[in-house]
């Protein structure tokens, strides 16, 4: 026997609490030491170096054991489990049927509740909230106002902040960060060096990995890829099972699904669209109104001109327009820049011969 119940006594929630006194020392506990507050002895398990100190409370069916430290204002209740070299401290709470295992630490303002179960090396600090069947562990980290719940793991290095929410049967571990105000839920995993941050949203069973980042307001979803050092943001969608790799980006307000693939150095931005079973790779900048469905609807010439760089022409509602360094517009006003800046030189007889090539075959016979 290690400790005792005093007399000293306090009523939370109708329930009459007893303060601990060790008689005997041990870890860094001196015999006669004050403790914390226990409901009854099946809280705090007499063997070990288990203990509950400061303010803390232990009740209900509640269970502290092994090296487990529930310290400061902490709350442990319910049916929650603290063992292991576990720490709950600060404000916490663990709660429900929840397990704090291992080595790691719940603080600061943090929940622990429902089946939740945090172990390994894992740190639940800040305001945050792991609930549900949720899994935190390894080495993560869930912090600020951040909240996993449902079904979620997240583990590894990974680190969840801000007022993120991971949910439903998501998966975040590697190095992956998880911040801001994003989301990530469904079957939707995100892993590596991935950063899901802002009010970005990836979702249903989609993939986010590698050193990707998905920022702003921009959704992944479906069986959607991303990865490698793609980014995708600003208010851009990439679902169905479009894959978006290498440097590419996607960003503005456009939108990648269906089969499509974008990849390389690649960027398709502003309002466009790439869809079916269209592939962008390379170089190539796919904007403004684009509607690239198929191959055919974009073409990717180069090098050439006095920058030895490609030149992106690509379908459009409207006709075909022409990305080129720092000229976007129509295929027509592309010829008539090419004419006002090269004229009859070396790089006018090669942008005229491009022309000449997508006008055959990329526009739409007239009547």
């Amino acid at each position: 026997m290690k400790y005792k119940l005093t007399e000293e006594t306090k009523v939370w929630c109708g329930i009459t609490l007893h303060r601990i006194e060790a008689v005997e020392s041990f870890n860094d506990v001196e015999a006669r030491d004050k403790g914390g507050w226990i409901e009854k002895e099946n809280n705090l398990n007499q063997s070990g170096n288990a203990w509950v100190s400061g303010n803390a409370q232990v009740s209900g069916n509640a269970w502290v054991s092994g090296n487990a430290q529930v310290s400061g204002n902490a709350q442990v209740s319910g049916n929650a489990q603290v063992y292991g070299d576990a720490w709950v401290y600060g404000n916490a709470w663990v709660y429900g049927n929840a397990w704090v295992s291992g080595n790691a630490q719940v603080s600061g303002d943090a929940r622990v509740s429902g089946n939740a179960w945090v172990s390994g090396n894992a740190q639940v600090s800040g305001n945050a909230q792991v609930y549900g069947d949720a899994w935190v562990y390894g080495d993560a980290q869930v912090s600020g106002n951040a909240q996993v719940y449902g079904d979620a793991w997240v583990y590894g290095n990974a680190r969840v902040s801000g007022n993120a929410q991971v949910y439903g049967d998501a998966w975040v571990y590697g190095d992956a960060q998880v911040s801001g105000d994003a989301q990530v839920s469904g079957n939707a995993w995100v892993y590596g060096n991935a950063q899901v941050y802002g009010d970005a949203w990836v979702y249903g069973d989609a993939w986010v990995y590698g050193n990707a980042w998905v920022y702003g307001d921009a959704w992944v979803s479906g069986n959607a890829r991303v990865y490698g050092n793609a980014w995708v943001y600003g208010d851009a969608w990439v679902y169905g099972d479009a894959w978006v790799s290498g440097d590419a980006w996607v960003y503005g307000d456009a939108w990648v699904y269906g089969n499509a693939q974008v990849s390389g150095n690649a960027q398709v931005y502003g309002d466009a669209w790439v869809s079916g079973n269209a592939q962008v790779y390379g170089d190539a900048w796919v904007s403004g109104d684009a509607r690239v469905k198929a191959q055919i609807d974009y073409m990717f010439i180069g090098p050439m001109g006095s920058r030895e760089s490609f030149t992106t022409f690509y379908r459009t509602e409207t006709g075909i327009s022409v990305s080129c360094g720092c000229f976007n517009g129509t295929l027509d006003e592309f010829a008539a820049k090419v004419e006002q800046t090269h004229g009859g030189m070396k790089h006018g007889h090669a942008y005229r011969a491009a022309i000449a090539l997508v006008r055959v075959q990329m526009e739409e016979p007239k009547c």
